[in-house]
C-alpha cells in the first residue's frame, strides 16, 4: 500500500511539472515558473483533498532524495566552462562575495530597521544561500529554521521571477555576469533560471551557489556581530 502512495505522489508532481512546464514555454512570463506554480497547484490540492503532510512525504522523500544527484549533475557543465572559470576567477570571486555581503547586510539592516526582533534578523541573514547550508547558519546564530527556509524560499523565487526583468532593464549581455548574479541572489532557483541562458550561464551560477554557500558560512557570523556590535 505505501508503496503506492509514494507511486501516487511522485507521478503527480511530475505531473504537475510537467503540466506547469508546458504552460511556461507556451507564455514565458517569468511569474509562471514550473518551479513556483507547480508548488502552488501542489499546496493547492492537498489543501482540497485534506491530505495530511505526512502522507505526501511518503512520496516526497524519493524526490528529495533525488536533489543530491541533480545538485552534482551541475558539475558537468562547469567542467565543461572550465576555460571560462580560469580567466575570469577574479570576477567571479568579486561579484559572487559582493552579491554575498549586499544580500546579508541589506536584509539584516531592513529587518531591523522595521523593528523585527534579533531572532527575525538572524533568520532572515542566510536568505540568499542554499537552503541546507543556510539553516545550519542560522541555527548557530541563533535565529529559526523554519523561517530561514521561507527566506530563502522568498529570495528564491523573488530573484528567479525578478532577475530576468533586471536583465533587460540593464542590458546585461554577458551570460557569466547573468550567471553570478542568478546563482548569488536565488542559490538553486537562480540556477535554474539560468539554464535558460545556456550552458556559460548554468556554470557560473553554480560556482556562485557554491561561493555563497562557502563564504557565507565564514562571514555570517561576522556579518551578524558587527551589526549588533554597532
Amino acid at each position: 500500500m505505501m508503496f503506492f502512495i509514494a507511486a501516487g505522489i511522485v507521478l503527480l508532481n511530475v505531473t504537475i511539472y510537467l503540466v506547469m512546464s508546458r504552460i511556461y514555454r507556451r507564455f514565458h512570463i517569468p511569474i509562471l515558473l514550473p518551479a513556483l506554480t507547480a508548488t502552488v497547484a501542489v499546496v493547492v490540492l492537498l489543501l482540497c483533498f485534506e491530505i495530511p503532510y505526512d502522507t505526501y512525504m511518503i512520496g516526497g522523500q524519493w524526490i528529495n532524495k533525488l536533489l543530491g544527484p541533480a545538485v552534482v549533475s551541475l558539475a558537468y557543465p562547469l567542467y565543461k566552462q572550465r576555460h571560462v572559470l580560469r580567466h575570469n576567477l577574479p570576477a567571479i570571486l568579486g561579484g559572487t562575495i559582493t552579491g554575498l555581503l549586499v544580500g546579508m547586510l541589506s536584509g539584516m539592516l531592513l529587518a531591523a530597521a522595521a523593528g523585527f526582533s534579533k531572532m527575525y534578523v538572524l533568520s532572515m541573514l542566510p536568505k540568499s544561500i542554499t537552503t541546507p547550508v543556510a539553516i545550519q547558519i542560522s541555527s548557530n546564530l541563533g535565529g529559526d529554521s523554519s523561517l530561514t527556509s521561507v527566506f530563502v524560499m522568498i529570495a528564491g523565487f523573488t530573484g528567479a521571477i525578478g532577475g530576468p526583468y533586471i536583465i533587460k532593464w540593464f542590458r546585461i549581455k554577458s551570460t557569466v555576469g547573468i550567471g553570478i548574479g542568478l546563482g548569488a541572489a536565488s542559490h538553486a532557483l537562480g540556477t535554474a533560471k539560468a539554464l535558460e541562458y545556456g550552458e556559460q550561464s548554468v556554470s557560473m551560477s553554480s560556482v556562485a551557489m557554491t561561493v555563497c554557500a562557502i563564504v557565507g558560512s565564514i562571514v555570517g557570523p561576522l556579518v551578524a556581530w558587527m551589526i549588533y556590535s554597532l
